[in-house]
């Protein structure tokens, strides 16, 4: 009797219910896909994958308490062998490039089909790195060069990419001091910077600028500082 192959487990990371859900239903209707476990913020993530060691992770970028780069991080430095695959709104490519230099194997976009999983799953497996098709993959995987026009993000360190991504979710700076471990002066300092490298001049402009690169799920920008 031929023994069937254990089924791939997968932790899914997002804090919308209807997409955890919606993910969980597509695996279970597969049986070789098993969901090992699921939860909505990054903290609770990094503890899941380390405790759990599943096959693969799918993780939520934009993620309340710990942001999905740090996950990421945090899941490498504790040498946990799971796949790390990305599933974002986001299509900008330098948070792509980030996703993948802190350790991520695959990058998934929430409004591709759901087949791309099945695809990132098999093409990892086989010892590559996902980039959904519906994403710039030659130029995502080649050496950087100088590009024919600068984009502004491309300006930010990583540190500033961090603070502008939690602060254009809505975040509010005293807690985004303590996430990080930093002072609320200090994100004062990279809030500034953030500013006055993109050319904005108030946090609704921060909020518009991100909405308008599908850098963020916040639709209403009528946030205060």
């Amino acid at each position: 009797m031929t023994q069937q192959p254990k089924p791939i487990s997968i932790v899914l990371a997002d804090d919308h219910s209807i997409v955890r859900e919606g993910l969980a239903a597509f695996c279970d209707a597969r049986p070789e896909l098993h969901i090992a476990g699921q939860c909505s913020d990054g903290m609770a993530a990094v503890e899941m994958i380390k405790s759990l060691a599943p096959d693969f992770a799918i993780i939520d970028l934009h993620m309340p308490k710990l942001h999905g780069l740090e996950v990421i991080r945090k899941v490498r430095e504790a040498n946990c062998p799971s796949k790390l695959v990305v599933l974002s709104i986001s299509r900008d490519e330098k948070m792509v490039l980030e996703a993948l230099r802190a350790g991520a194997n695959g990058y998934l976009l929430k409004d591709g089909p759901a087949r791309h999983l099945l695809d990132a799953i098999n093409y990892i497996q086989d010892g590559g790195v996902y980039i959904s098709p519906l994403l710039r993959r030659e130029y995502l995987l080649e050496a950087p060069r100088k590009p024919a026009v600068e984009d502004p993000l491309g300006s930010l360190s990583r540190r500033e990419y961090e603070v502008f991504s939690f602060l254009v979710d809505g975040m509010r700076p005293k807690d985004i001091a303590k996430l990080l471990d930093i002072s609320p002066k200090t994100v004062d300092t990279y809030r500034s910077n953030i500013m006055r490298k993109l050319g904005i001049h108030d946090l609704v402009g921060l909020v518009k600028f991100a909405i308008n690169r599908n850098l963020t799920s916040v639709s209403n920008p009528q946030v205060t500082s």
